[in-house]
């Protein structure tokens, strides 16, 4: 189900994002539209995603699935992340680092799901 961003005074547009650990359990939060989809889920404390670089594309600890449906609304992954993935455990076509997929109001309503573990 999508909702519609919103716009808050002092907080700017919100995208809802559901994360979704291995296990099923679903964290539903608003995000930020600018913030990567990592910065949502540790500003949340939402396990799953353990994010040791801090988001500087130098590891594969926020590995996510994505989703077949948010393809055409994300940017392609990018060499240095396609490398990245492959050390990953649990990749797949629609695996990415979530610390390269900034929110915007196109997102409004995305679900990603974490692997079982990050590394």
């Amino acid at each position: 189900m999508r909702s519609e961003y919103v716009e808050r005074e002092g907080v700017g547009r919100l995208a809802k994002i559901t994360y979704v650990e291995y296990d099923g359990t679903e964290h539903v939060v608003d995000v930020p539209v600018g913030t990567s989809v990592m910065k949502g889920a540790i500003g949340n404390n939402i396990p799953g995603i353990d994010a040791e670089c801090g988001g500087n594309r130098s590891c594969a600890t926020c590995h996510i699935h994505g989703g077949v449906q948010w393809r055409d609304k994300v940017e392609e992954a990018k060499e240095a992340e396609q490398a990245l993935l492959e050390y990953a455990d649990g990749v797949d076509e629609d695996s990415r680092l979530s610390c390269q997929i900034l929110v915007t109001a196109e997102l409004d309503g995305l679900v990603v799901t974490m692997p079982e573990s990050q590394g």
